[in-house]
């Protein structure tokens, strides 16, 4: 009996861990949480200080067992669960099942899966922190209480399966308030005016934009006032004013927190939330890699801190020096800024080590995850390189009283970019120009304007709100998104979220009754509780007791107001082929579709097709959009099943000029798009316009 039990969570983990360990020690998962509160209950005890109900999660019993008899057989067990509040909770979990005393030293936590952490986690055990167990309880608690206590009351106001969640709901109405503000912008017409200069010999030219009258600001509103200034600038003399020249530097960007990879891996890659952290959950916990064996290749995916170790900053120091040359590489120690409530305890989201470049393991990974461990590596790789540096000038020319301005830069040293770009706008080159030098018209080009209404939330712009507003922790922004969308109240649409009016109503409901459940300040004042109670501060049963004594008010004033809400179904043309009723449009998880109105009696149902201009490339059909299981957009032909055309992409109405396949469109840059050859031996492309 001199066998050492270490439990974690996936089958993964004790995989890769169990390879470090060697045969003193026996290596178990839990499959996640063993305990939790009941489904079918509240599950907590309001008139006994709420206290909680925990059972053994349905399923985990044999688990459980296994575990057990492997304890009793073991000297020692350690608990080596995820190093956050809901890692520290399963240990507490696991601690009470095994009888393990709280005095005992049975805890340990690792930042990366590597053989150096885990024999240092191995040789430093601590007690379990009570007080980050208390954070998640709290948590749990009050997600509960909201949960259960309003969601049964929208079942019955409006409709059976709705829920209300104390995140979910603040989610749902920001992307709710942000639609009504798109709906009602009102567009205000706004003009700019460039000119096109020359100098005498025509050698150089120079695009400038209007500014202003006599030095100050101004913006131009009509077309009347284009054509004044129009008229009077083409008989003016236009003389260079000003020409400012300098220097300027752009910083790398930090590596990787939890929501800054959630959103680039959504702009970069066109990762959902959840899929980006599933895939880098496969990345953290430990991946075949020929020639080593499984291995963790990224450090701990939950976390908001910017902060590396002093050992990963040599290790990248000395690649870049090996890799670009000693000049890209910086000098002193960099420190990125963290937010005032980021708790220090992780490191930034990087690589475990520099050695394995993505390229040279990438036969070893799927697809996605190459994709994912790249951005990662090369994030933190550009992190810890110089600034990118640039020669800059702005230039004033006058025409009378009118201002023009224009302004340019010229990369002198490429930097961090040389491995990672960012979205920042280059500026363009400039003409070297003499103060005082003569420039002559060549053209005058306004053009109007319209001010736009602010964009639709995508996954990314939504996980930055949230982070931004303190609402939720990085844990919490991928299961937010997708409950949200599973209840209907919020799709994607060409990776916008758009509430459906599901989420309006409900969004509305909740804004008259529950105000503090989805009032943003408050939810982030909530946060800010979550983590005294974490570094021991404040009880948790204080916490809650505060909050429910007005919650439980307010439900009782709702429970008395609410009147019931009937949603009906839109009625559409369209005949159920199995009984003959209409069709009506329902809204389903992966958006609307067309069912028959005698369910359950009948369960006839069919996609909602929409038609395009586009003829089939294979036949006389035309092209129309449908949607996969999943709820993502392709094209095919009308004519199916008696036509196989399908495609991802758009079809264009050209045929490629080299192989004579049909051609796709695709988009690239900002706004780009070409006509792209469907034959993948074929590379033929055509810019559009």
């Amino acid at each position: 009996m001199t066998k050492k039990l270490v439990i974690v969570e996936s089958p993964a983990k004790a995989k890769t861990i169990g390879k470090f360990l060697g045969q003193n020690f026996k290596v178990e998962a839990s499959m996640g949480h063993v305990r939790d509160l009941p489904k079918s209950q509240m599950g907590i005890d309001i008139e006994n200080n709420f206290e909680p109900k925990y059972i053994t999660i349905r399923g985990k019993g044999e688990i459980i067992r296994k575990i057990k008899k492997q304890a009793k057989n073991c000297e020692k067990v350690l608990l080596a669960t995820d190093p956050d509040r809901e890692g520290e909770a399963i240990s507490w979990h696991l601690a009470h099942i095994l009888k393990i005393d709280e005095n005992d030293k049975c805890r340990i936590e690792f930042n990366e899966i590597t053989p150096k952490a885990v024999q240092s986690a191995i040789k430093n055990p601590r007690t379990i922190d009570m007080a980050l167990v208390e954070a998640q309880q709290a948590r749990r608690v009050l997600d509960r209480l909201v949960g259960y206590k309003i969601s049964p009351l929208l079942w019955r106001k409006i409709k059976k399966g709705l829920s209300a969640g104390r995140v979910q709901s603040v989610a749902t109405r920001i992307i709710c308030d942000r639609e009504l503000e798109i709906q009602n912008f009102v567009p205000e017409e706004y003009w700019t005016i460039d000119v096109l200069l020359k100098d005498e010999e025509d050698k150089q030219q120079l695009k400038a934009q209007f500014f202003g009258i006599d030095g100050k600001k101004s913006t131009v509103k009509s077309e009347q006032e284009v054509n004044e200034i129009v008229s009077k600038v083409k008989d003016e003399q236009f003389i260079v004013e000003k020409v400012r020249k300098g220097k300027k530097k752009r910083n790398p960007v930090p590596p990787f927190t939890t929501s800054t990879l959630q959103q680039e891996a959504s702009k970069k890659l066109g990762f959902t939330t959840k899929k980006t952290m599933v895939v880098a959950q496969q990345l953290y916990e430990g991946v075949e890699i020929k020639g080593e064996g499984a291995v963790g290749l990224i450090t701990y995916i939950r976390t908001d801190s910017t902060r590396i170790s002093d050992e990963a900053k040599k290790d990248c120091k000395d690649y870049i020096q090996n890799t670009y040359r000693g000049e890209y590489a910086q000098k002193s120690e960099i420190k990125y800024k963290n937010k005032s409530n980021v708790q220090n305890a992780h490191e930034a989201i990087r690589p475990t080590s520099m050695a394995r470049v993505p390229e040279k393991i990438k036969s070893s990974l799927s697809r996605d995850q190459y994709k994912l461990y790249k951005l990662i590596f090369d994030r933190f790789l550009a992190s810890q390189m110089l600034p990118a540096e640039y020669d800059t000038i702005s230039i004033t020319v006058k025409a009378g009283g009118f201002t023009f301005k224009a302004k340019g830069s010229v990369m002198t040293f490429d930097g961090y970019t040389v491995v990672y770009t960012d979205d920042r706008e280059e500026e363009d080159r400039l003409p070297e120009l003499a103060e005082g030098q003569i420039l002559f018209l060549d053209k005058i080009l306004p053009e109007q304007h319209f001010t736009q209404p602010p964009p639709s939330f995508t996954e990314a712009s939504l996980v930055k709100t949230l982070e931004e507003k303190g609402i939720g922790r990085p844990s919490t922004y991928a299961p937010t998104i997708s409950t949200i969308i599973s209840r209907g109240y919020i799709v994607r649409e060409n990776k916008k979220l758009i509430p459906t009016e599901l989420g309006f109503i409900v969004t509305e409901l909740m804004k008259e009754y529950f105000n503090d459940i989805v009032d943003e300040k408050f939810t982030a004042e909530m946060e800010k509780q979550l983590d005294e109670i974490e570094e021991g501060n404040k009880g948790w049963r204080t916490l809650i007791s505060d909050f429910y004594q007005s919650f439980k008010k307010t439900l009782e004033n709702a429970e008395q107001k609410i009147e019931k809400i009937e949603i009906k179904d839109e009625v559409t043309d369209e005949i159920c082929e199995k009984c003959g009723r209409n069709l009506v449009i329902k809204q389903g998880r992966y958006g609307k579709f067309l069912a028959c109105p005698g369910f359950p009696e009948c369960r006839f149902t069919k996609p909602i097709i929409e038609n395009t201009d586009i003829n089939c490339p294979l036949c006389n059909g035309k092209v129309v959009i449908r949607k996969s299981k999943k709820g993502k957009k392709f094209y095919g032909c009308s004519n199916y099943p008696d036509c196989k055309f399908v495609s991802w992409d758009v079809p264009h109405d050209q045929e490629c000029s080299k192989c004579g396949h049909y051609m796709v469109v695709k988009f690239y840059g900002k706004g780009k798009k070409q006509a792209k050859c469907s034959n993948k031996e074929c590379n033929h492309s055509v810019a559009l316009n």
